[in-house]
């Protein structure tokens, strides 16, 4: 669930270097976290003048910041299989690939969201807008007539993907794909 598609944000030069910079943050991100994160390698991996990027974002934090305000601009959506188990899965899947990668953005960005202020209230943001997102999964399974209409949406997500975070995240143990696909599939059934 923490992805961004900056492929499909329009626009001109401006919209470019915010790509170019984003992007630049989340590689050097994933591979040095949020203490080697500098501005001036962000400007060089980017190949923005740092003038630039210093005049823009100002701050590692400002930086992070927007990476996180990015993902409201995507066009991610969970997938339709045309069911709530396959949706769940799908869902599981993308974030076990996040999170299993190697280096992980998804890890590192949550871990950096706990040296700022700032950046913990754009990470609660951006789960806020993927929770909402992905409930139209629920929001299918209803209208199909797979689960309740009462069906708390948030919880049926939380119950399908808190495992993988407590496992991979918190706990730092592998999680293989089908113990992912394992946790969807008990919360699709639960639902039921």
């Amino acid at each position: 669930m923490l992805t961004t598609d900056r492929a499909s944000r329009p626009g001109g030069r401006t919209a470019r270097v915010r790509s170019d910079v984003l992007a630049a943050v989340e590689a050097e991100l994933a591979e040095h976290g949020y203490d080697g994160l500098t501005i001036d390698a962000v400007a060089a991996r980017s190949g923005v003048h740092r003038t630039t990027v210093y005049r823009r974002w100002k701050t590692v934090a400002g930086l992070l910041v927007d990476l996180l305000q990015a993902g409201a601009d995507d066009a991610w959506e969970p997938a339709d299989t045309g069911s709530l188990e396959g949706d769940l899965v799908a869902v599981n899947r993308e974030v076990h690939a996040a999170l299993t990668a190697r280096p992980s953005v998804t890890q590192a960005v949550i871990a950096a969201s706990f040296r700022t202020p700032e950046a913990a209230d754009a990470l609660t943001q951006f789960w806020a807008d993927r929770y909402e997102r992905t409930a139209v999964v629920v929001r299918r399974a209803v209208e199909r007539g797979e689960i309740p209409p009462d069906t708390d949406a948030h919880q049926l997500l939380l119950t399908a993907t808190g495992p993988l975070y407590h496992q991979l995240v918190l706990l730092r143990r592998p999680m293989s794909r089908a113990t992912a696909d394992h946790h969807a599939r008990v919360a699709a059934a639960s639902a039921g």
